[in-house]
């Protein structure tokens, strides 16, 4: 349990004593208590990619590398007398606090430290991670003459053929970073001081347990809700649950008549106090107005930090992947789809697939249009030949969700009308729990993976096989959310 008070603070820790003082130390003592995050490795990656992109901006630089932090510190110093261009992930330490620093130029007689950051603006958190960057290097004796943070950019265009110049905007922050160097001495000390003891910091949950980052510690620091249905689920209702948590009101169902809530709010209130499921009639009026065929069509996309396809944009979802089950009046049902293999741009196949799969008439259901429709419009902007019938399919797309916020509330949704909370209302024996990639974020990091591996190799088919047995879902369960609303009974 004792902790060694002579190990170093790396930069990290100390951003992480500046969320709260508990989080470092569980960090150092506690670590097995951490969830873990599904999505924390795919971001570690997304970052990785975005520092080499940074790096490859800058011809004739080296990365220090080492098996040791240490070998890392006796390479940098090597480095700085014999090298005279750009490094990457020099290593530096001062008064047992570590740091690497990403892009060091030199820069008339000194150095200009480039913190480089996948967002697409500057944080002010981002502020006190280069303050520490800035207090170290200036005391191993460097000689800064610039401090800056580049940033991704989010109207840059890729053009292609790897030119990423214009990626990031980069952004002189001497001045505020100047500004917070007095009080890193202090930090350093705290946590120096946390490092030395084996008590546990007393620090209650509030506000730091999700800014400026989702704490891992959370499960252990907040007790497990007993309620059945917290005040919190009530739709949007932000801060008023921490008033309607003063007055003692932890459940839904204790809400008073008295207190303002909004229409749907109250809604939710209702039900929830009823402990029955409510589907109003206009539902099946409003399903079976639909003519026929009716396509059920969901779309996979994927956003990249560093566009890889030529005409497409940092963060811009580019789809690679839909699936439709196609039903006639008769009761047939058929799926179709298309999974792009992750070597070229996927846009063009996917847009022509799309449009012959979809040909003819009908409604074409989403769930949540708004994403879809938008879609569909950049792919319209993006092939000008296809825009016709592209525009085409968008007219007739019929959003299933308002039909299911309007109309249909369970307890046990919780407040939220998205697919994954209706759906087992409706049909419990119907999850993803059976399938290796069960929600969007895995769909990307799948898709991802597909990306860096060999077409037709064993793991990329099973990614493959994965996708298409998600995407497949995530259609049929419209189905059987159309036939509930219907007042449909199932088949299967």
């Amino acid at each position: 349990m004792q902790q060694d008070p002579g190990v170093s603070l790396s930069k990290s820790k100390i951003l992480s004593l500046l969320q709260c003082p508990k989080r470092l130390w569980l960090e150092l003592y506690r670590p097995e208590l951490a969830l873990v995050d599904e999505g924390v490795q795919a971001r570690l990656e997304a970052g990785n990619q975005v520092g080499k992109t940074a790096q490859g901006l800058f011809p004739g630089g080296i990365e220090v590398e080492g098996q040791s932090m240490e070998e890392r510190f006796q390479k940098t110093r090597e480095l700085l007398r014999s090298h005279s261009g750009p490094l990457f992930e020099a290593a530096f330490r001062h008064n047992n606090v570590r740091v690497m620093a990403d892009i060091l130029l030199p820069s008339a007689g000194g150095f200009t430290l480039i913190e480089v950051k996948s967002a697409t603006s500057v944080k002010d958190y981002y502020l006190r991670d280069i303050a520490v960057q800035t207090w170290v290097l200036q005391g191993a004796g460097l000689d800064l003459r610039g401090i800056e943070l580049a940033v991704i950019d989010s109207s840059f265009v890729y053009p292609g053929s790897g030119d990423y110049r214009g990626l990031f905007a980069r952004y002189d922050v001497s001045q505020e970073a100047k500004s917070l160097l007095p009080d890193v001495p202090g930090w350093v000390a705290e946590g120096q001081a946390l490092l030395a003891s084996a008590v546990e910091p007393i620090q209650p949950p509030g506000d730091q347990c999700g800014t400026p980052f989702p704490c891992p510690f959370q499960g252990y620091c907040i007790p497990p809700e007993t309620t059945e249905y917290p005040v919190e689920c009530l739709p949007r209702i932000g801060n008023t649950a921490k008033t309607l948590r003063s007055q003692g009101l932890r459940d839904i169902r204790d809400v008073p008549d008295s207190f303002p809530l909004s229409a749907v709010q109250s809604r939710v209130r209702e039900v929830t106090k009823g402990g029955k499921a409510v589907l109003s009639a206009a539902a099946k009026d409003t399903i079976n107005s639909l003519p026929w065929p009716r396509w059920y069509m969901d779309f996979e996309t994927i956003g990249l930090a560093v566009p890889q396809w030529a005409g497409t944009r940092p963060y811009q979802q580019v789809p690679f992947q839909w699936s439709c089950h196609v039903e006639t009046a008769d009761g047939t049902l058929r799926q179709c789809g298309y999974l792009a293999d992750g070597d070229v741009d996927p846009r063009r196949a996917f847009a022509e697939s799309l449009i012959a799969a979809l040909a003819g008439s009908g409604p074409v259901l989403v769930y949540n249009a708004a994403f879809e429709k938008r879609i569909l419009n950049e792919m319209a902007a993006a092939f000008p030949d296809l825009a016709g019938e592209l525009n085409s399919i968008t007219a007739r797309v019929f959003d299933l969700l308002p039909v299911a916020r309007e109309h249909y509330y369970h307890p046990d949704m919780r407040g939220s009308w998205s697919l994954k909370s209706v759906l087992p209302t409706v049909a419990p024996e119907l999850t993803y729990e059976d399938l290796s990639v069960s929600h969007g974020e895995e769909a990307q990091g799948a898709f991802q993976k597909m990306m860096d591996m060999r077409k037709g190799s064993a793991e990329h088919e099973t990614l493959r096989k994965s996708l298409l047995e998600y995407c497949e879902r995530d259609t049929y369960a419209m189905v059987v959310l159309a036939h509930f609303f219907a007042g449909k009974k199932r088949k299967d």
